[in-house]
């Protein structure tokens, strides 16, 4: 897959698993111009992307596609804290 197929790929997955998944009492929709790639890449057959929304609810997602199986994973998580440890 290449490069450009794969980042349209996330972010209509991550715009899927957004409008599936808020809070309904939020009303909250997103469309795909409201998803960014934080950082992507791509080896050998194998892409993989890190994705975020202009919501502020914290969530980030981690897609990866494996060549091999033509397969595509995602995680989604929620960030809880970001602190500083000298």
């Amino acid at each position: 897959m290449g490069n450009d197929d794969f980042l349209k790929l996330v972010k209509q997955i991550v715009v899927e698993y957004f409008n599936k998944n808020a809070d309904r009492t939020d009303h909250a929709r997103i469309i795909e111009s409201d998803v960014f790639i934080v950082w992507s890449c791509k080896t050998l057959q194998n892409n993989k992307a890190l994705a975020s929304t202009t919501v502020s609810d914290g969530m980030y997602y981690e897609i990866t596609h494996n060549g091999d199986k033509q397969e595509t994973y995602v995680d989604a998580y929620k960030k809880w804290e970001n602190f500083v440890v000298k």
